[in-house]
C-alpha cells in the first residue's frame, strides 16, 4: 500500500502549524493523531501551557507536581478548576463537585456504599463497564438488571421508556456512553421518579447536560478531560450523609470528601491542574454547545464514510451511535490487523478495538481535531481501494 503519512512534523519556530517543539532550536517533534479510547488525546494548546510551566509554575520556582496540596498556589488551582467546571456544565448550587482518586472502577463500589439505603438498586446494562458496576453492586445488596443489550453484543440501547423499575430501588444506574461498543443514550431513561446515577466517563463535557436530572454523575477524566488517575463526581447534596453502608471506608464516603473539599488526603494534584487547563480551553473554544457542534461534525465525517464503504462496517445501530467512540470492522480479523498496523505506521494510532471485541475503534474526543478525522477517512479510502 502506498503510505499515507498522517504524522505532523513540526519544527520549533515554524508557523505552519500551531504546535511547537520543546528542546533545541533545530529539534523536530512528531505528533500523531491519537484515536486511543483512554488515556487519550489532550489539546495541544493545553500541553504547551503545561510544558511552559513545568519547571516553574507562575513564579513559585517549582512544578505543580512538587507543591503542597495545602499551599496557596494549589488552593487557587483547585478552586479555579471547580469554578470553571461548574460554569461549563451549569452545575446547580445544591450539587457538590468532588475530585476523587481510584478511577471509575472505585465508583462501582462507592455508589452502592453511599446510596443503597434499602439495599436495592436497578441497573441498565449496555456494555462491559455497566456490567462490571452491576456485578459489583450485587456485593452490597440486591442489584436488578432491568434492561440489557447483551443479546446483540451491546450494539444498541434498549427501550428505556417504560422500565420495570423496582418500587424500593434506591437508584437506577446507567453508563451513558459505552466506550467499547460505541453506543450512547440519546435520551435518559424514565426512572419513574427514582434517582439516576450515570457513569459519563467517555462523554464528559462533550456536550451540554442537565445536571439536575442526575442524582450522581461521575466520570474518569482520562478519556475526554485530562490524564489518567482521577474521577470527577457531581453529587446532589441531600445524598451526602453519614448514612452509608456499614464498613464503608472513610475515604470512600462522599461526605468525607465533600467536607474536606476533595482534600481529605493528598489528591491527584497534577491531574486537577491539567483538567483545570482543559476547562479553560473549553471555555475559550466557546463552551459545551460549541463542542457539541464540533463533535457532531467530526462524527458525521466518519459515519458518512462507514455508511458508504463496501469494506468497513460500523457495528452500532444507527440511532444509538456515539459521538465519541466509533467501532468498525472489515469482517476479517487478518484484514483488521493489517489495517491497524498500517494506520499506526502512518501516524494514525490507537485504532485497535478493545481486546474483548476486536476490530477497530476511533475515539474522537473533544481534543481530536477535525483534520484528524479527515486524515483517518482518507487513509481508510486508500486502504479500501487496495484491499477490495
Amino acid at each position: 500500500m502506498e503510505q499515507i503519512q498522517a504524522l505532523r512534523v513540526i519544527r520549533k519556530g515554524e508557523v505552519q502549524h500551531p504546535s511547537v517543539c520543546y528542546g533545541k532550536e533545530d529539534e523536530i517533534m512528531k505528533r500523531v493523531y491519537n484515536f486511543s479510547a483512554g488515556p487519550a488525546v489532550l489539546p495541544e494548546e493545553v500541553l504547551r501551557e503545561i510544558a511552559d510551566e513545568m519547571l516553574d509554575y507562575r513564579g513559585t520556582g517549582m512544578s505543580v507536581m512538587e507543591m503542597s496540596h495545602r499551599s496557596k498556589p494549589f488552593d487557587e488551582i483547585i478552586q479555579t478548576a471547580e469554578k470553571d467546571f461548574r460554569e461549563l456544565l451549569k452545575v446547580p448550587d445544591n450539587y457538590k463537585v468532588l475530585f476523587l482518586q481510584g478511577g471509575a472502577h472505585l465508583q462501582f463500589s462507592a455508589v452502592p456504599m453511599n446510596l443503597m439505603k434499602n439495599r436495592v438498586a436497578d441497573y441498565i446494562v449496555t456494555g462491559q463497564w455497566a456490567k462490571r458496576a452491576y456485578e459489583e453492586a450485587k456485593k452490597y445488596g440486591t442489584a436488578n438488571k432491568i434492561a440489557s443489550s447483551e443479546d446483540r453484543t451491546y450494539s444498541y440501547i434498549p427501550d428505556c421508556s417504560d422500565l420495570p423499575v423496582s418500587e424500593n430501588a434506591d437508584y437506577v444506574y446507567i453508563c451513558e456512553n459505552n466506550t467499547i461498543y460505541g453506543t450512547r443514550f440519546q435520551t435518559l431513561p424514565d426512572t419513574k421518579g427514582k434517582d439516576l446515577v450515570a457513569d459519563v466517563s467517555s462523554c464528559f463535557l462533550s456536550e451540554p447536560a442537565d445536571v439536575s436530572k442526575y442524582a450522581v454523575m461521575y466520570g474518569g477524566v482520562q478519556k475526554n478531560i485530562g490524564p489518567a488517575g482521577m474521577v470527577i463526581a457531581v453529587v446532589r447534596e441531600d445524598l451526602i450523609t453519614d448514612d452509608v453502608l456499614p464498613g464503608t471506608p472513610t475515604i470512600m464516603k462522599y461526605k468525607t470528601q465533600a467536607d474536606a473539599g476533595s482534600l481529605y488526603n493528598t489528591p491527584n494534584c497534577f491531574c486537577i491542574y491539567t483538567c483545570g487547563k482543559v476547562f479553560q480551553w473549553l471555555k475559550r473554544m466557546g463552551g459545551l454547545e460549541v463542542m457539541k457542534q464540533k463533535n457532531e461534525a467530526k462524527a458525521a465525517i466518519l459515519y458518512r464514510y462507514l455508511d458508504s464503504s463496501t469494506l468497513f462496517k460500523g457495528t452500532v445501530r444507527k440511532e444509538d451511535r456515539s459521538l465519541m467512540n466509533v467501532p468498525f470492522v472489515t469482517g476479517e480479523k487478518e484484514l483488521d490487523a493489517k489495517f491497524v498496523k498500517e494506520a499506526d505506521a502512518a501516524g494514525l494510532v490507537g485504532l485497535k478495538g478493545h481486546r474483548s471485541v476486536g476490530g477497530m475503534r476511533a475515539s474522537i474526543y473533544n481534543a481530536m481535531p477535525k483534520e484528524g478525522v479527515e486524515a483517518l477517512v482518507t487513509f481508510m479510502k486508500k486502504f479500501e481501494e487496495e484491499n477490495k
